[in-house]
Formats: C-alpha cells, structure tokens, sequence
C-alpha cells in the first residue's frame, strides 16, 4: 500500500498506537499506518475535526458496530476505536499491498485468468457478508486490496443490516460511489438488497479487465442519468469474450435479472478450469502481481564491505581475501566468519594454499592465499619450529586460513 510521511500537524500517537505513514485520506478523514506496542501493524483512521459533529460521531459508531459484526477471510479485521475521544477513531487490520486503482495505474487491465480469480474471491466473501445480514454498498477498486495472501475488501463505511431500511441519511439523500453504483441505489430505493453489491462487483471487474465503468460522463448528473435510464445499456466493450456473459448478467438493471453470488463463484471457476489451471494456482498467479504494483519502502542503506585486496593479479584464479568487514550483515556465507568472507571460485575448483607464517606471527595483518603461478619459485626455507609432542601447533593466522578453506569447500560442493 503507498504511504506518505506525517505532516507535523499529525499526531504521533493514538489510543496506544503509534502513527508512523500516511495511507490515504477522504471527505470524513485521514488514514494512517500505526503500530501497537507489540509491533502489530494497524490502518487508523481518524475523522477530522473539522467535520466532528453528533451526525458524525453517529455515522462513525455505526460504521464501528457494523465492522464488529462482519468478519471473514477476505474482509480486513476490526481492531479498536473509539468514538468519544475528541477525534474519534478506528483501528482495523492492515493489509499491506495495493489497491485495484493503483493496480490498474501500474499493472494495467488484468488477464481473464486473473479477473476470473479476482471475481472468485470476492463475490465468495460478499457472500459470506451478506449471510450476516450486511451488504457493503460502497464497492470499488479503492476498497479492495491485494494483499500477499489474496484480496481483501476495506471501507463498511456505507454498509446497512440487508434486512432493514433504517439509515442516517436523509431520504433522498444517495450515497456511494457513482462509477460502481447500481440503478436502485442511484435511484435510492430502499431497502437495498444483495444485488447491489453483485452490479458493484461486475463494474469493478468491468473496470479491472477494460478501464473504463459501465457509464462514464463528463458531469456526475449525466452519469446518474445514463445508470437510471433502462434504456441505456452499460458499455461493456473491450471485456475479453470469456467474461462477457458474466458480466453483462451482473450489470443487468433489473435486480433480479442479476446473478447470486454463488452462481458468480461458480462461473468464475469455470473460467478459470478452462485455462487448465486450479483455483489454488489461478489464486497465486493473481497474488503475484502485487510484487509488481507494491514498492515497500527501501531499507536503510548498508555501509558497503571494504575494497578487497587482491592477491598474484597475474593469475586469472587468484582469490581474494576482504579486509575485515565493518557491518557484520555485510558477510553472508553459509557458515559465518567474524572476519573474512569465503572467496569466489568458479565451479569444481580446487584452490592451493601457501602460507607463510610463523608461530609467534601476529593474529592481525595481511594473510596470502593465492594459487601457485605455472612456474613457481624456488620455495623458501621452511621456518624452524618447536612442535610440542601433543600435536602442531598453528598460528591464528593458520587457523583462520582452515576455517576460510572448510567454508569454501562447502560452499562449492556438488552436494
């Protein structure tokens, strides 16, 4: 998910989590990325004050009721809130990937496959949403994220008990998202009932799989005029052929022209076995994309390794023995050492070893590991030592020369 630094006028804590990033904002409020005291990632989303009234702080607890009823795999968790604070909150789980809308601006128009997978999923999830008695009323690419384990729907902002026709709006107020809106929303019929959320669905996977919404105008009140008008039928050009019955289905007008979200799961599936693959893999595929539209931020630069001195520069096998390392993180062998890295050998290479040392040698100063040239020198004098009749004894310089060759070995083993 793209997130920006806190401004200085944004607070650095709430309600125990500390805000770290902006994630985004709208009319009612600023989202936030926080953090528990235990380290657990968390969306906080924070009304203004300067919209902090009693209707709002009602919609608010609304909003927050209705997030403690909904539940599901596919739906981000509600956490904590409170709507008495001086700026009410909300806390819920933090899905970390893009929005359908970024997707759409970096990766382009999905596959059929990966639409298949995407409708799969989500009218799967409604499903379970609107068995609770709930509808969402309010989906768009924005409110639906893909996260590393699949999408995942955000913002029941707008969403209603399905059964019931209470609502804090006024009567002829419509609220909603124009672009995803079905006619008896946009209408403002009531109550709104589980084919709302089928027509929002099938305008974001219209959208997901073309760029463009059923209806697009220049004016939101010509917009409202195209969705109303029976007579105009929604612009489904550029839907790949294997889609285009499902969503003309979805996109019908008359509510129960359009399909359950179980006959949308299935037909999806069917799509989706047509490519030969299994929802599992078609699932993965979709996931996928989100290494290709979400950048995490960079990590803290680590200081590079000294240069490494270079050793016979007339042999092409010579080897290389790096100065100590000043980061311990910089040296990444199989098994570590505090000091040196192993060097680099083409495959199946056998290094010679000269060592030259003394026992009362120094543990620190240059050590020599190179391969003999094709016509060696004379070999000096070997030093005169004293070995105890218990065994050799090495240098730390011969002991780190052992260590240094173990780990090369293993490191270019066949095995």
């Amino acid at each position: 998910m793209h997130t920006t630094p806190l401004s200085p006028d944004d607070p650095a804590e709430l309600g125990g989590f500390t805000l770290l990033r902006r994630i985004g904002h709208g009319g009612m409020g600023q989202v936030y990325l926080g953090e528990s005291a235990a380290g657990e990632a968390v969306a906080v989303k924070v009304i203004k004050p300067t919209v902090v009234d009693s209707e709002t702080r009602q919609r608010f607890a609304q909003e927050i009721e209705v997030l403690k009823t909904v539940w599901g795999p596919r739906v981000a968790a509600f956490v904590k809130a409170d709507t008495e604070s001086e700026q009410p909150w909300l806390a819920t789980e933090y899905v970390e990937g893009p929005d359908l809308r970024r997707l759409m601006d970096t990766r382009g128009v999905l596959t059929p496959l990966a639409a298949a997978s995407l409708g799969a999923t989500l009218a799967e999830a409604l499903a379970g949403v609107h068995s609770q008695g709930l509808l969402h009323r309010d989906l768009k690419p924005a409110n639906i994220l893909l996260g590393p384990n699949g999408p995942k729907i955000i913002d029941f902002g707008l969403a209603v008990f399905a059964e019931s026709s209470a609502s804090l709006t006024a009567p002829n107020m419509v609220m909603g998202t124009p672009a995803c809106m079905s006619p008896e929303q946009a209408n403002g019929e009531k109550p709104l009932k589980a084919p709302v959320d089928v027509y929002a669905l099938g305008a974001v996977l219209l959208f997901m799989t073309t760029g463009h919404y059923p209806y697009q105008a220049d004016h939101v009140q010509v917009l409202f005029s195209h969705i109303v008008n029976p007579e105009k039928a929604p612009d489904l050009s550029g839907v790949p052929e294997e889609l285009a019955g499902l969503l003309s289905s979805m996109l019908q007008y008359a509510q129960q022209d359009r399909p359950t979200m179980d006959e949308v799961v299935a037909q999806c599936v069917a799509v989706i076995k047509s490519h030969g693959v299994t929802v599992a893999q078609a699932r993965r595929r979709l996931t996928s994309l989100t290494a290709v539209a979400y950048e995490p931020p960079a990590p803290d630069p680590v200081p590079a390794p000294a240069p490494a001195t270079t050793v016979s520069p007339a042999s092409a096998e010579a080897t290389t023995v790096l100065a100590p390392a000043k980061d311990p993180m910089a040296v990444a062998p199989t098994v570590p050492l505090p000091q040196q890295s192993a060097p680099t050998h083409p495959p199946a290479y056998t290094p010679t070893v000269a060592v030259i040392t003394t026992d009362s040698e120094p543990d620190s100063g240059p050590v020599d590991v190179a391969v003999p040239p094709a016509d060696p020198a004379p070999a000096p004098a070997p030093a005169t030592t004293t070995r105890p009749p218990a065994g050799p004894r090495r240098s730390a310089a011969a002991r780190r020369i052992a260590s240094q060759l173990r780990e090369t070995y293993a490191s270019t083993a066949p095995f």
